[in-house]
């Protein structure tokens, strides 16, 4: 969930500090005043949670200076000068200087909570962004996004630690939907490159020349950026839709890695997305720059094929996706339970996130069902049928753990209740969670 916006209100003045708090208290923000600069400057840390409102003209640190500080501590912070009448030229210094705009007394209130709506705003995207470049940078916190403990999934965790640490090429195929990109960042946070660069450039979405300029240059002065080769030296550099690159495009990067030399200078990961179409990464690229780049290969796994981690994913999902939309997680009866399991899944885990969020959508409404959704998913679909000739046996099993594993969260991890709820013995609950792998631990 978005995380709620602050708004510092820094002025020497009592009754000026207390009326614009007031007026955006109001307006449902979150405020907090400071008296002078020095006062602020001990709170405002280059994380700070919301935006600044200050007065230019203070004794002491004047706003100016204070101004600058906070540039120079995080130069996205946004900050609204309040200026007096006539002090026009120093609010464009302000500016200038990186001020996010300002304020000329005497001023309007409803511009005042404009211009805080469009700053919390402009503050709230650069916090999600520093919050997932963190996230993207933590090998564990990938690690724990691969949601699953099928033997597919166990097998790819294993190889993307091992492949995670090794310095060659890697190429990543599989079907659509299965979260190859997501792989791609895990291999580069656990490996020696996580602090490097991470750059990814999407093959399909330039024109052979644009992708040419993006990838090797000449990149002009008003791009504003590097040629990927060069921005992510030393880092990794991942390559979406790598069957997208024309012959051309391919000698020139065969050319470029084959100067790198071993060890790369620059890791490459290769994503194909060729397997589901009947052709291969290996149809589709010269042999020479095919073999280079698949010195290590990864092939992910398709939903259909990882068992009742389709039920742990679908109730992840569905109690993310309830928290958002401030309402209950569907219950999944057991013949739903069965139909996620039995169902094809052509768009994988794309597509189950879809269903789960329209689960929940529908059961906000009090109407719909789990399997209703699934046939709509697919028409040829029979509500009994399974696609995968499973023996009765995992079904029941797969929709047991998930039963337990919702019941552990609700209760919070809560033995007592659990038994209570599913009328079971201690022994006997003891006995399925260590066959299911739950950890009492997990839920408190």
């Amino acid at each position: 969930m978005a995380q709620a916006m602050k708004i510092a209100i820094v002025d020497d003045e009592q009754d000026m500090r207390q009326s614009i708090s007031q007026w955006l208290a109001l307006s449902g923000y979150d405020t907090e005043t400071f008296s002078s600069a020095e006062d602020a400057l001990r709170v405002l840390g280059p994380e700070y949670p919301g935006i600044v409102i200050s007065d230019i003209k203070m004794p002491g640190m004047d706003g100016m200076q204070f101004l600058k500080k906070l540039m120079g501590n995080d130069s996205a912070l946004p900050v609204i000068m309040i200026t007096g009448h006539g002090d026009v030229p120093m609010a464009v210094e302000a500016m200038r200087v990186g001020a996010f705009d300002f304020l000329e007394k005497p001023f309007n209130p409803d511009r005042m909570s404009d211009l805080a709506k469009r700053a919390t705003g402009a503050r709230r995207l650069v916090m999600d962004s520093r919050a997932l470049r963190r996230e993207l940078s933590d090998g564990s916190q990938l690690m724990s996004k691969l949601i699953g403990a099928s033997p597919v999934m166990m097998r790819l965790k294993e190889d993307i630690l091992d492949l995670g640490q090794a310095d060659g090429h890697v190429l990543i195929d599989g079907e659509t939907g299965t979260g190859k990109t997501l792989v791609a960042h895990a291999l580069h946070a656990v490996g020696s490159r996580a602090g490097k660069k991470f750059v990814l450039v999407s093959c399909n979405a330039f024109e052979e020349e644009a992708l040419s300029k993006r990838l090797f240059g000449p990149m002009m002065p008003e791009d504003g950026q590097l040629p990927a080769i060069e921005e992510a030296r030393g880092g990794t550099l991942v390559l979406e839709d790598i069957e997208a690159l024309t012959d051309t495009m391919q000698a020139r990067l065969l050319s470029v890695i084959n100067e790198q030399g071993t060890p790369a200078e620059t890791r490459i990961i290769a994503i194909s997305n060729l397997q589901e179409a009947g052709r291969t990464c290996e149809d589709a690229l010269r042999s020479d720059l095919f073999y280079r780049l698949a010195a290590l290969r990864i092939t992910l796994p398709p939903l259909r094929t990882r068992g009742e981690d389709i039920l742990t994913l679908f109730t992840r999902l569905s109690e993310q996706f309830a928290e958002e939309y401030g309402c209950e997680a569907p219950q999944v009866s057991a013949q739903e339970a069965a139909q996620l399991l039995q169902a094809p899944w052509p768009g994988n885990v794309r597509q189950l996130i879809n269903i789960a969020e329209r689960a929940v959508l529908q059961s906000r409404r009090g109407s719909g069902t789990i399997a209703s959704l699934l046939m709509s998913d697919h028409e040829d679909m029979q509500p009994v049928m399974t696609t995968e000739g499973k023996p009765l046996k995992e079904y029941v099993e797969a929709f047991e753990r998930m039963l337990i594993d919702n019941t552990m969260r609700r209760h919070r991890g809560s033995i007592a209740s659990v038994m209570d709820e599913l009328c079971l013995p201690r022994r006997t609950l003891n006995e399925k969670m260590a066959k299911y792998g739950l950890q009492r631990s997990d839920y408190i």
